[in-house]
């Protein structure tokens, strides 16, 4: 079957930064929506046309892989406004309660990044924002998408989202 949206391909991939180190690897294959919210647009765009077997070696700049990072997004809060296992890698859908922080993005997950008795730091950038990658894929299958991946737009929850991932900080995002 050739690759068209809407369809699901299986994929196996490695993704290192641009110097070479080691952010993921996906060894068994995994299902992803093509014409949906699963894979960057530059990766899609890549697979369109091609077929189970098809490798590819892709260099993603920031604006093709997670964006640019935004220093305006990190910023700090008052920890009493914080629950008291409040730890490094928690995250919230969305500034937390009680935020005195004014204009920040609703739709973005917050990352807590530091605690102090204090304060909290947050970050609302996506943790792999402004770094340039190198993504090798293989597709392993493809077949018909069904109706109800269409309407939702993703097979499942998708490690390419631009929301951050929630593995803890020194391992890999599944």
């Amino acid at each position: 079957m050739i690759i068209s949206s809407p369809c699901v391909v299986s994929l196996t991939w490695r993704l290192e930064d641009a110097q070479g180190r080691l952010i993921d690897e996906l060894q068994e294959p995994m299902e992803f929506l093509v014409g949906g919210e699963d894979l960057l647009a530059k990766v899609e765009t890549t697979l369109i046309g091609q077929s189970e077997g098809f490798e590819a070696h892709l260099f993603l700049e920031p604006e093709h892989a997670f964006g640019d990072y935004h220093a305006e997004l990190v910023f700090f809060e008052s920890r009493d406004i914080f629950p008291d296992g409040v730890s490094e890698g928690m995250q919230f859908d969305g500034p937390p309660a009680g935020s005195t922080t004014p204009d920040l993005p609703k739709d973005a997950i917050y990352t807590v990044t530091e605690v102090y008795d204090s304060h909290v730091v947050l970050d609302g950038n996506h943790p792999l924002a402004g770094i340039a990658l190198r993504l090798s894929l293989k597709v392993c299958d493809v077949r018909t998408a069904t109706e109800e991946e269409v309407e939702q737009g993703s097979v499942s929850s998708s490690l390419f989202s631009l929301a951050p991932p929630s593995a803890p900080p020194g391992e890999t995002l599944h």
